[in-house]
């Protein structure tokens, strides 16, 4: 969340080119996998239990954009009534959250969402599955996405239900630097004028990111978090009164996951510093009277707690 034309869109869609790709069975609606029972439709998993022959292909991991104005048949998907009456097909037409599937969805100016969007995103972000049931007929596939969302919270708050299921929360502000405010704006005109060329100059630096996080991806399963560590992210959490336990679950997996991007199997403290701020302030419960920023706050309980001097 942050400022109006800071590239924050820009960001989150070029995340896409970053990751690796994913095999996916071929020709299959909800990019099924071929070995998880979770991320497959009921029609690869009747294949399977049949020993039929399963043809896969790799595809980029895909990031699909949920419009603002989406009508909920558009984000669900819907179900061919016709076809189900006359030929007793099961006919579905799959949505945005079919396509999702082992992927990303991105909502722009998520906080103005609509409350009915908010409410089947809350479902499937919670179970994993999207069931669309219209006629007495019902159908089930799996929808397990990554949300990311961004957007200007002068343009309004976003729900306290929604904000929790986000991991992270970045804080985007304008740049204030003239030097790195040109530089901006030359790299943005350079791009312009010539995309390919652009993308040309910095296809080793995008390569390199791609395999650190290729690299990191398999180092992530050995990463060890220390006891004493965890319980002092979880005293972190109780001291700034975090509802839930979800911001000391997602503290854990942000400072393994960080660790391994450094190509480290150990976390430290410096790990932890770095992502729990991102991880826990837009869980603070708001409070009109303090002056002191929820980042700030959590920096400095996390610097009190962890004994670190300024």
């Amino acid at each position: 969340m942050g400022d109006r034309g800071t590239g924050k869109s820009t960001t989150i869609r070029a995340i896409a080119d970053l990751l690796p790709e994913i095999e996916i069975v071929k020709d299959d609606p909800f990019n099924s996998d071929k070995t998880d029972l979770d991320l497959m439709g009921n029609e690869v998993r009747q294949a399977i239990q049949n020993n039929e022959t399963i043809e896969t292909e790799l595809i980029k991991i895909p990031m699909v954009d949920l419009p603002l104005g989406a009508t909920e048949d558009r984000v669900c998907g819907t179900i061919d009534i016709e076809k189900a009456l006359t030929e007793g097909i099961k006919a579905f037409e799959p949505g945005l959250l079919a396509k999702a599937n082992r992927g990303l969805l991105y909502v722009d100016e998520v906080n103005l969402l609509d409350d009915h969007l908010v409410d089947i995103l809350l479902d499937s972000a919670a179970s994993g599955w999207n069931t669309v049931e219209r006629e007495g007929i019902s159908i089930r596939h799996p929808a397990r996405f990554v949300l990311v969302g961004s957007g200007n919270p002068e343009e309004g708050e976003l729900r306290p239900q929604l904000l929790d299921r986000f991991g992270m929360h970045a804080e985007i502000r304008t740049v204030k630097d003239p030097i790195l405010r040109v530089k901006v704006v030359e790299e943005r005109t350079s791009f312009d004028q010539d995309p390919t060329i652009w993308l040309n100059n910095y296809e080793e630096k995008q390569q390199e990111l791609r395999d650190r996080i290729v690299s990191a991806q398999k180092l992530l399963p050995t990463v060890q978090l220390d006891y004493n560590l965890r319980v002092k992210i979880s005293e972190v959490c109780s001291q700034l009164d975090v509802d839930g336990l979800r911001g000391d679950i997602v503290t854990n997996r942000a400072a393994k996951a960080y660790a391994a991007y450094n190509s480290r199997d150990i976390v430290t403290v410096e790990d932890i510093s770095k992502i729990i701020t991102l991880c826990l302030r837009h869980r603070l419960r708001k409070d009109p009277l303090e002056s002191i920023d929820s980042g700030d706050k959590v920096s400095k309980v996390f610097k009190e707690i962890f004994e670190i001097e300024d």
